[in-house]
């Protein structure tokens, strides 16, 4: 038979953790369980084992406000964040919780017996809310292009997001295609014992510098209790994040000017500067990539890296021939073209028999779907830390199924048809992103449909939010509430 249990969470890394830890301390009577599809803790942080593979946010804003960050290491290491994601569940009482290799295939609601019927790879459950924190990411595959003749390269072909545990790239000729988060961590990482590593890029990425350790922190740290001193770094952090994404949209060329001014202070060369670093695009159109310390521009000008930027004709038994002809020699060539996204961890969704595709949906304050019952997913923001908006959703899930044990609520079903015109429910021009825009949920023109890419706003308003705006409520077999 069936497990049956008050509330599901779906993905054991850092969103579904928070939720788990919230849930336990608001609403300790429920039942649940945590079902993770993979063997280990850690979600995107336990997949990913590339070298270097760290944070691009600070982790005073990436960490959870009940879980101080107590090291003045501000982008921390993949390992450091799982050490933290194990610290949340064994602190809080969740490992027994956790159902791993139990990877969630389907989930089917009955309207009839207000419930879900969720399918996984190790039995099945029902519950009556379903909570899906298992982000947004193809764990199964990465994307690549196709690359032309790739079989004929005799070298090492590797893409990140499956990184052999045994690849040695001490002493080789090492090129890695792209210019995202991955690949500038991945070149200053391989330079050092590498012969030499060349970023292969089609077009230039913003970044920018921030120091490795935070300097304020330590000294807040010395002196305060670890609670205090992160609430305050928290908040200078989270002020600076969202005036400097304000000032990008607002005056783009004042900030390309400044980020220019970085690299050509770091790397000493106006002409290299705007050949392989000025964006064609608006700061913030895409995410902008941290270089912590500057240590990609440290690596070009020490002369153990080096950037080109070009096409890629083909690939040839030595390495890659680019569009202008030259041939970039390599003994390993590194795929780091980005990643495939998947909505809702890729559970095929049903209503009543019905097959739901959340691509016809519209996203509910960013934490539900149009016309679906009992059902909650967790998305971060593109502009700042992923867990600032997730600890949010965690807190609104929990504020609702509160209300609705206080009013005698069965189900909470947000509107089917949002009035007004909808758009893509990420924002953003990343190529990775455009992908897969027609896979994913869209949004609406105005509140409660609406997304926003803004914490500080998400954090007053979220709170006060009315629970019943365009929420439809029953109890069982008979409707009580109507949208407002």
């Amino acid at each position: 038979m069936a497990e049956h249990l008050d509330v599901l969470i779906v993905g054991a890394g850092l969103s579904g953790v928070g939720a788990a830890w919230r849930l336990s301390r608001e609403h300790p009577e429920r039942s649940y369980a945590v079902l993770e599809g993979r063997a280990a803790l850690g979600g995107t942080w336990d997949l990913f084992r590339y070298p270097g593979v760290r944070s691009d946010s600070d982790m005073f804003t990436m960490s959870y406000p009940f879980r101080p960050w107590r090291s003045d290491r501000s982008l921390a290491d993949g390992e450091s964040i799982r050490t933290y994601i194990r610290e949340i569940v064994e602190d809080g009482g969740i490992g027994p919780r956790i159902r791993f290799d139990t990877k969630v295939t389907r989930a089917a609601w009955s309207s009839e017996a207000a419930r879900w019927t969720v399918e996984t790879s190790n039995g099945t459950y029902t519950c009556k809310f379903l909570y899906c924190c298992s982000g947004y990411y193809d764990y199964d595959s990465g994307y690549e292009p196709d690359f032309k003749n790739k079989a004929d390269f005799t070298g090492t072909f590797v893409h990140p997001q499956f990184w052999p545990a045994d690849l040695d790239t001490r002493g080789k000729r090492i090129v890695v295609i792209g210019s995202g988060a991955t690949a500038v961590t991945l070149v200053p990482t391989l330079a050092p014992t590498a012969e030499h590593v060349t970023m292969l890029q089609r077009s230039p990425t913003y970044l920018t510098v921030l120091p490795g350790r935070d300097k304020m922190a330590a000294a807040l740290m010395r002196r305060l209790p670890a609670g205090a001193a992160h609430r305050l770094v928290r908040a200078r952090n989270v002020a600076m994040q969202q005036g400097f994404y304000q000032l990008a949209r607002r005056r783009p060329e004042r900030v390309k000017a400044l980020l220019r001014r970085f690299a050509v202070g770091r790397l000493g060369d106006e002409a290299y500067v705007d050949k392989h670093f000025k964006p064609t695009y608006q700061p913030w159109d895409q995410r902008l990539c941290v270089i912590p310390d500057g240590d990609l521009y440290n690596a070009i000008r020490e002369g153990k890296a080096s950037v080109a930027t070009d096409t890629i004709q083909e690939f040839v038994p030595e390495g890659i021939r680019l569009g202008s002809g030259e041939v970039l020699e390599a003994d390993i060539v590194v795929s780091a073209t980005g990643l495939s996204l998947l909505p809702l961890g890729g559970i095929a969704l049903e209503k009543d028999g019905a097959p739901l595709n959340p691509r016809d949906m519209v996203a509910y304050r960013t934490m539900m779907l149009s016309g679906v019952p009992n059902l909650a997913f967790c998305i971060g923001y593109t502009n700042a830390s992923w867990t600032l908006r997730a600890d949010l959703s965690h807190r609104y899930v929990m504020r609702l199924l509160t209300f609705m044990d206080r009013n005698g609520y069965a189900t909470a079903t947000p509107d089917a048809e949002p009035p007004g015109p909808r758009r893509p429910l990420l924002d953003f021009t990343s190529g990775y992103v455009q992908r897969a825009l027609h896979l994913f949920m869209q949004q609406g023109e105005r509140d409660p449909w609406t997304v926003k890419q803004n914490y500080i706003y998400d954090l007053v308003r979220s709170p006060r939010a009315d629970l019943r705006r365009g929420m439809t409520f029953t109890r069982k077999r008979a409707r009580v509430g109507a949208a407002a």
